[in-house]
């Protein structure tokens, strides 16, 4: 089944919180990912530029209505995702038990309903 971790945390510029402090995350998100990688779960993943870069749309009386920075108005935001596949909510959860979001923000985990393989929608199981 596959599960996608939602990494959710306060948004913050190495000047914010120093150097040493940025090493230590990136060197935390890269021993995760090497994690999960050698235990042939990790479907793939990335971290997402902050939210001030992008861009949301909704549809208002038929018309899009394109609107920069993020929709939600919180402290914390999306961050990044990792994609993994495992047995069973409880493993994704262990997994996510693991992240390093866990220890300063929030990680959402969510099972996948479809996903797209070699161009067609398979339902996730």
């Amino acid at each position: 089944m596959r599960y996608m971790l939602l990494f959710h945390y306060v948004e913050a510029t190495e000047e914010d919180l120093g150097a040493e402090a940025m090493a230590a995350g990136r060197k935390a998100f890269a021993s995760y990912a090497a994690t999960l990688e050698q235990a042939g779960i990790l479907v793939s993943g990335q971290v997402l530029q902050p939210s001030s870069a992008s861009t949301t749309i909704t549809m208002a009386d038929g018309e899009p209505r394109i609107q920069d920075g993020p929709f939600a108005d919180t402290k914390e935001q999306l961050g990044g995702i990792v994609i993994i596949d495992v047995p069973d909510l409880d493993s994704a959860l262990e997994w996510a038990r693991q992240a390093p979001p866990a220890s300063w923000g929030t990680v959402e985990v969510r099972p996948g309903a479809v996903h797209i393989e070699a161009g067609a929608w398979v339902p996730s199981s």
